[in-house]
């Protein structure tokens, strides 16, 4: 950063989503309940300012119909238009009636257990505070089980948090689960390890959707080249620029499917019987399970539209690897094909901005190295985009459709039914492993190396009685003015402000240990910014700043150690205090932030040094600086390095 001064000595601190729980720590470093004492409470968060009290977020009722129909767009893009691919993907020699009848019986109760069973009855009802997938449900664990694992993701959420309107109240967690969690460091560690798993094989599939948009590469490369230079617009926008086009997909295809009905084959509907699955197998074998993997795609379709193609194929078996273009009746076929080709390109739009969402919540947990996210809404805080992730995707679909030239290959690359797909690794089926696996080493590394950062910190935190010692030496300069230590320490004083002290032998009159949150709603209204307190030794505060997601997380300016000063004088105790508080606002402030390099223990396993030495090192080293996400003048920041010996 420009005019920002470097110091290679001392701890880095990364700004980010932080935690405060108005606790302090005795000499021996234990940890001191803030309401046991008046004493205690002065020396202690003052939790009469903790963010509970003082923040009650807006009722916001948004307009079901517009998200509706932003929604054709978005969502409902990927979950209608596996027709183009489903039929054609499987690979059945001479398909007669019966195993035309049996295929639609595979689709119909493929999409009934899944979608409805899984998703309806159990999925929907598997939420936190309307977030869904492993990270939400990981965070609500986090909640209210005690995790000890060393390789856990930290929860961001303090324990204030369950009285706020938007957070969830209470724990529905069996008693006889949590026990077993809590007992078992290796079910701990297993758990964050399948949250990782699975969240990264849900973004392999962020990349593989849009890349199966179209057959004709070059159109392909176009559309999709257009598609992720449109994101930056917001998903609102995008929403409503491609409900149209889903809107004009599902009544046309649904028209289509009866037409095909009732002119080809109008008893295909006898097909819903699961008999004919049971039929199926029976005459087909293994040949069968093999095609549960195309079949998988039909969960996300429309059934009339599979039974018009399956009736169609019913009198042109031959047509079956071109079944959803053949079976459009000749009258309209360049409409539907305009149509369908720009619907496949909107299919996308879903897991992109899944793709999107989920690196957000990965940042916030601290398990994804830092990129940048914009906030592309000021009312629904999930409308995101990341644009280093959106170059990245975009990147891996063309390649992906300029190697495998579009068609069935990639088809075969999407599967549930693990055994089905394991079969057609060689024909594009280990895509998805591949990618996933990139973005597994990716999220690993950085989570094993930010929770061996984080424990070294906690071990190595100052006690009160150590920073007391060190301030009253005789011979250390103390300024007047501000000096802000910035943290991601939840408890106690972290190791920067030691070697801070020990390398320069001077430090202003008034320190504050500063963090900083990012909180889950639009705007946090200036007077009610920060929470402060003391923490013992005359002059030494804590103070949590708190952020909306489309504030800006500015620190800079008279304003900011106004506000500061302002918020300590209220708890100020004698007029002593407040004068040198003002005479410090006067004298001004500087930041002290920090750059931490983690080195591993030569007595460490060949695995562990690999990870930290140059996995975590190298994403380091390419990802954001933590001091970037903050709004800081440069001219005041002290820019702090130190290796960490993990």
């Amino acid at each position: 950063m420009e005019g920002t001064k470097i110091i290679d000595l001392m701890a880095e601190e990364d700004l980010e989503y932080l935690d405060i729980n108005g606790s302090t720590n005795n000499d021996n470093g234990a940890t001191i309940p803030s309401d046991r004492s008046s004493h205690e409470q002065r020396v202690a968060i003052d939790r009469s300012l903790s963010f509970t009290k003082i923040y009650t977020p807006p009722v916001y009722k948004p307009k079901t119909l517009i998200l509706a129909y932003q929604s054709l767009g978005v969502v409902y893009g990927d979950l209608g238009t596996s027709p183009l691919n489903v039929l054609s993907s499987i690979a059945l020699p001479h398909p007669s009636e019966e195993d035309l009848l049996g295929i639609l019986s595979l689709i119909v109760w493929t999409t009934t257990v899944l979608v409805l069973i899984k998703y309806v009855f159990i999925v929907l009802h598997a939420d936190d505070h309307g977030e869904g997938g492993t990270f939400a449900l990981y965070s609500y664990l986090c909640r209210h089980i005690n995790f000890s694992s060393k390789f856990t993701i930290r929860n961001t959420r303090l324990e204030s948090d369950r009285n706020m309107r938007y957070y969830s109240q209470g724990s529905c967690i069996k008693s006889t689960t949590k026990r077993f969690l809590e007992g078992s460091t290796k079910a701990q560690t297993l758990l964050t390890f399948l949250v990782l798993l699975g969240t990264c094989m849900v973004i392999g599939d962020g990349a593989l959707t849009p890349a199966t948009c179209e057959d004709v590469v070059l159109l392909a490369v176009v559309l999709l080249v257009a598609l992720f230079a449109f994101q930056s617009c917001g998903t609102s926008k995008v929403g409503f620029c491609f409900s149209p086009i889903m809107v004009t997909w599902f009544v046309s295809n649904a028209a289509i499917g009866i037409y095909n009905i009732i002119r080809y084959h109008p008893s295909i509907l006898k097909g819903l019987s699961p008999l004919y699955i049971y039929k199926f197998f029976e005459r087909r074998g293994k040949m069968a399970w093999d095609i549960l993997g195309a079949v998988f795609l039909s969960i996300t379709a429309v059934i009339l539209t599979y039974a018009g193609e399956v009736a169609y194929l019913v009198q042109y078996p031959d047509q079956l690897g071109n079944a959803y273009y053949a079976s459009i009746p000749e009258q309209i076929y360049w409409p539907m094909f305009i149509v369908s080709t720009l619907s496949a390109v909107v299919s996308s739009q879903s897991m992109i901005s899944a793709t999107f969402s989920i690196v957000k919540q990965s940042m916030a947990l601290g398990c994804f190295p830092r990129v940048n996210i914009i906030h592309t809404s000021s009312k629904h805080e999930g409308q995101v985009y990341s644009p280093e992730i959106n170059y990245i995707l975009m990147v891996i679909c063309v390649g992906l459709v300029v190697g495998f030239k579009g068609g069935v290959q990639l088809s075969n690359a999407y599967g549930a039914f693990m055994t089905s797909l394991l079969n057609k690794i060689p024909q594009g089926g280990w895509v998805p492993f591949a990618i996933s696996a990139v973005f597994l080493v990716v999220m690993f590394s950085w989570t094993y190396g930010r929770s061996k950062k984080s424990l070294y910190e906690e071990e190595r935190k100052m006690s009160l009685t150590e920073i007391g010692q060190m301030l009253s030496t005789t011979n250390l300069y103390r300024p007047p003015g501000f000096c802000f230590f910035c943290t991601d320490l939840v408890n106690g004083i972290p190791p920067i402000v030691r070697r801070y002290i020990q390398h320069t032998n001077s430090v202003r009159e008034v320190m504050v240990i500063i963090t900083v949150r990012t909180l889950p709603i639009k705007s946090v209204l200036p007077e009610e910014r920060l929470v402060v307190g003391k923490l013992g030794p005359e002059g030494v505060y804590r103070c949590l700043v708190q952020f909306g997601y489309k504030d800006s997380p500015g620190m800079d300016g008279e304003d900011f150690i106004a506000l500061v000063v302002g918020k300590l004088s209220e708890i100020s105790e004698t007029t002593g205090e407040k004068w040198k508080l003002r005479l410090a606002e006067e004298s001004g402030a500087v930041f002290v932030v920090g750059r931490t390099i983690l080195k591993s223990n030569k007595k460490k396993g060949w695995f562990a040094r690999f990870v930290i030495d140059y996995l975590y090192r190298f994403l380091q080293k390419n990802c954001r600086a933590a001091v970037s996400a903050l709004i800081v003048p440069p001219e005041s920041t002290l820019q702090i390095g130190m290796v960490y010996e993990i």
